[in-house]
């Protein structure tokens, strides 16, 4: 019996290990306008303060905004909160849409973008700052890319079941070493996110702005697409940095994740510093470094803890150690209204499961790079009908078809496994379904997407009527979990809250920030 059959073993002896995973999502859509453009509207006052709203804010721009739901034990929960968060948005748009595809709808200039304001308090000042410094160093459109984010933790249950009664400590340093296992194995085999679920093959040619690329894009009224692409966000199109290229941040235990991290918010960046920070009283940026903050690190996955006020993500790590992880590789699923469904999740339950149940190896910065090309190759041409994947560095190549099915044999007992928990046939039934697109690709969602953009004759075409349909939907939908009482209360205390903020600063604007990266020094 092999290492992963041993432990999916012992954890399945306790159904609880798999009943009890924590989920929460943050899904980012931008508001637009009925003719199809983006919205330069501000964030509607009606839904409240986006500095200290639980579930409703902003992202990079006024016209990006973020959806965040509660921790939630049952999917369905999960689903309804976000689906309930996303009625009462629509409800206050006056006339504006949600924007129901990754990749943006049309803008007419950059200048169009306007940065998410948080008012007038030092931390809200930051953020905008933070937004400032982002534009400067990547550009607007860069930025305003929608994705789903989805944050996912293992019960004390499976912990227990894999290695018994620890003390505090123990437990601890347990958990940080089996996530940043997960975390590796995510790197080896996380191109199957953007295989099945990649939905941004095709641009709109406005996002380019005259800009030249090398991709050999094909036309289709105004839309740009690549063939066999499945997620051209998280291609070089994308959010990507060669600052950061060159950054060695590894992944073998949180203490070596912290040093890198650190060392890359005290790197000056040759590049960068050419901005400035106080340019004629106007501040630019943060900093000159190749991360103003560590949010600024781009990631397909991230180790995490809550952090207490006032308190670095860095800082709450190396304190608590990681408490649950978060995956950054999601598309905005474009047939949903909500921009995931219960089939990507149960998806993702099972894989990241696997990723920590499997042998993890340390891996060295070379393997990262090797294990990279991998996921380049799915984003770009995942879908044509032999892709070759190469097992780590030296390894055997293999097609992609070959792998994932490979990779499903262990998979299906995953599911069996969580489906015996749970009493019922959902995962095993996922399993069955996305094992059929592995030889049928036009399955996927970035195949589906492909067909479907053609039918509408463009990209923005198909997401104007996604979106129209949607709104209509709302419009007509009722609550599942809140209700209109519980929403219109949360905007309240989120404006009440923004004015304690505001009121709590004691300091100006320039000692707060020189306070603030008093640790750089």
């Amino acid at each position: 019996m092999t290492s992963f059959h041993s432990r999916l073993q012992q954890v399945a002896s306790n159904k609880q290990a798999f009943t009890q995973f924590g989920r929460g999502v943050e899904r980012e859509t931008l508001r637009y306008n009925p003719d199809g453009y983006l919205a330069t509207t501000p964030h509607p006052n009606t839904l409240g303060s986006p500095l200290t709203h639980e579930w409703i804010t902003t992202d990079f721009s006024e016209s990006l905004m973020e959806f965040i739901t509660p921790v939630s034990r049952d999917i369905s929960t999960l689903l309804s909160q976000l689906t309930d968060i996303h009625h009462f948005a629509h409800s206050k748009l006056d006339g504006e849409r949600l924007w129901p595809l990754s990749m943006p709808c049309k803008v007419h200039s950059e200048d169009d973008i306007e940065l998410a304001q948080y008012g007038t308090s030092n931390s809200g000042k930051m953020k905008t700052l933070y937004r400032e410094g982002l534009k400067h160093r990547y550009g607007s459109l860069m930025q305003i890319i929608s994705g789903v984010h989805f944050n996912f933790s293992f019960p004390e249950s499976f912990w227990d079941a894999l290695h018994g009664e620890q003390t505090e400590e123990e437990r601890q340093a347990t958990k940080s070493d089996a996530y940043f296992g997960l975390i590796r194995n995510y790197y080896r085999f996380g191109w199957l996110i953007p295989y099945f679920f990649g939905a941004s093959p095709a641009i709109c040619e406005s996002f380019l702005q005259g800009k030249k690329t090398n991709l050999p894009f094909e036309k289709l009224n105004g839309t740009l697409h690549l063939p066999y692409a499945t997620s051209l966000r998280l291609s070089d199109l994308g959010y990507t940095n060669s600052e950061q290229s060159a950054l060695k941040i590894g992944f073998n235990s949180v203490e070596q994740y912290l040093e890198g991290l650190n060392r890359s918010i005290r790197t000056p960046s040759e590049k960068f510093s050419k901005i400035g920070v106080k340019v004629e009283g106007e501040y630019k940026q943060l900093n000159t470094n190749v991360l103003q903050i560590e949010n600024e690190l781009y990631a397909p996955i991230r180790p995490k803890r809550v952090a207490k006020s006032g308190e670095k993500p860095s800082e709450a790590l190396s304190r608590g150690g990681v408490e649950y992880i978060e995956v950054r590789s999601l598309d905005v699923n474009p047939f949903s209204p909500i921009g995931i469904d219960d089939k990507q999740i149960r998806f993702l339950d099972i894989f990241l499961t696997w990723c920590a149940l499997s042998d993890s190896a340390n891996m060295d910065d070379c393997e990262l790079e090797c294990w990279k090309r991998n996921w380049e190759s799915v984003i770009t041409e995942g879908r044509r009908d032999s892709v070759d994947l190469t097992i780590g560095c030296d390894g055997e190549k293999l097609t992609l078809q070959q792998w994932t099915h490979r990779i499903f044999d262990e998979f299906d007992q995953i599911a069996k496994a969580m489906d015996e928990a749970h009493q019922s046939n959902a995962y095993i039934e996922v399993c069955n379904e996305l094992r059929t697109w592995i030889d049928s690709p036009e399955k996927t969602l970035s195949g589906q997407m492909m067909k479907a953009i053609k039918e509408h004759g463009g990209n923005g075409a198909l997401g104007e009527a996604l979106g129209e349909a949607y709104l209509a939907q709302y419009q007509q939908s009722e609550y599942q979990v809140y209700n209109q009482q519980m929403m219109e209360s949360e905007v309240r205390d989120s404006v009440e809250k923004q004015k304690q903020v505001e009121a709590g600063d004691t300091l100006d604007f320039d000692h707060f920030l020189e306070n603030y990266f008093d640790y750089l020094k």
